[in-house]
């Protein structure tokens, strides 16, 4: 499993990035850092140092505090950047009127500068890195839940008594609109727990006031339970529909708001039309992102060797969608046994479960690198095929 969190802050002075899981073990990373009170002086001495390879950069304030953590495909070109004041984001500018120090560290390839740099984000928090930042905050869980009448909300933590629990989901005020439509489309209630619900089944518990609570029973968003206006079996059809079309069993409503959609736009209803849209929208956005979480952990477990711009290869081992740990390629009898070992080791850990808050993230870069980078997948090694990968120093040697 990922690592733990370290505190709120990075511990100061700031004694260096640290370990790395994306790394082999016994391997010292070549980095360099460079000191200046003025930019100038930071550039020319950047300029003298910095490679043109790919490796992870930091700036330090004043203080020595860690402000900032990037990514590069090659260092020395993306540090220039920042101080071409006529083309550089505006962002940048700020970041460099801060920092008084430049340090950086290669890394084999493009890959593992992402997957190191997430790792440093995690770590250290910089405070300039606002995307990325880590935490249960960021994100927000989708529930059903809470009786009488269960309907869908949202929850930063989810106590585990929820009928069904998804995500986590990123952009909480997209996400209070998806949910909103979805209570709206299935008629399940989202008034307040002060509220007393019943059914119509049970006219025992009724006080004589039928009448609903709010506008939504009155235009037909809503079963109306807190008027006690359907029966326990009407309102837990809506719910199981409802968990049917969060499950990925059931996206007929897609297919029905898409006709109704296409019908308004062609008998000239176009703010009719406009107003399916938006809530087409938003629940196509909310069944993508729950059918990627959904296949995310499901990928199974493979080797992926990467050749960096130095003629390394590294294996990186990937199990339900995150990078586990990297290792050389093997060329020995013994580099061969230690990556029989840590293969065993990293797929022998529970796979296919669900991406949580803390895992989304890393999960969330494997996926984007094999989409921008489809043709890579050809080159993935199975389980199998990596334990009887043998080179031919192996037959020379064994």
């Amino acid at each position: 499993m990922p690592p733990a969190q370290d505190g709120l802050f990075a511990a100061e002075p700031f004694a260096g990035f640290g370990p790395s899981r994306f790394r082999p073990t016994d391997e010292v990373p070549i980095g360099h850092r460079v000191r200046g009170r003025s930019q100038a002086k930071l550039g020319r001495d950047m300029k003298t140092h910095a490679p043109k390879l790919p490796g992870v950069y930091g700036m330090l304030d004043a203080r020595g505090k860690l402000i900032y953590v990037g990514k590069a495909k090659s260092l020395r070109a993306r540090l220039l950047s920042y101080f071409r004041t006529n083309s550089r984001d505006p962002k940048a500018g700020r970041i460099l009127d801060h920092t008084r120090t430049l340090l950086w560290e290669e890394t084999n390839d493009e890959f593992a500068a992402l997957l190191r740099e997430l790792e440093l984000i995690r770590r250290h928090r910089p405070r300039f890195n606002v995307l990325g930042q880590p935490g249960p905050r960021r994100y927000v869980y989708l529930c059903l839940g809470k009786t009488p009448a269960p309907y869908a909300y949202l929850s930063r933590d989810p106590t585990g008594k929820e009928v069904a629990r998804y995500g986590p989901l990123v952009g909480r005020d997209r996400a209070t609109d998806a949910v909103r439509r979805l209570n709206d489309w299935f008629k399940l209630r989202d008034c307040p727990s002060t509220v007393r619900l019943a059914f119509a089944d049970q006219p025992e518990l009724f006080d004589g006031d039928r009448s609903a609570k709010c506008l939504r029973y009155d235009i037909a968003n809503c079963h109306g339970p807190c008027g006690g206006l359907c029966t326990r079996k009407e309102y837990t059809a809506s719910v199981r529909a409802a968990k049917a079309f969060l499950d990925g069993r059931d996206r007929s409503l897609l297919t029905e708001l898409t006709r109704r959609m296409t019908a308004a736009a062609a008998e000239l209803r176009f703010e009719q039309a406009t107003a399916v849209r938006d809530r087409l929208q938003l629940l196509s956005w909310l069944d993508d992102r729950l059918r990627f979480l959904r296949t995310a952990r499901q990928g199974g477990s493979f080797v992926y060797p990467l050749t960096g711009p130095a003629g390394r290869t590294l294996w990186y081992l990937i199990h339900g969608g995150e990078v586990w740990a990297a290792l050389r390629e093997p060329a020995c009898p013994t580099t061969r046994c230690a990556a029989v070992e840590a293969i065993e080791q990293a797929f022998a850990a529970p796979g296919g479960v669900a991406v949580t808050d803390h895992t989304v993230d890393s999960v969330l870069l494997v996926t984007a690198w094999f989409k921008k980078y489809a043709a890579e997948k050809a080159r993935l090694l199975t389980k199998a095929a990596a334990l009887a990968f043998t080179p031919a120093t192996l037959a020379a040697t064994g």
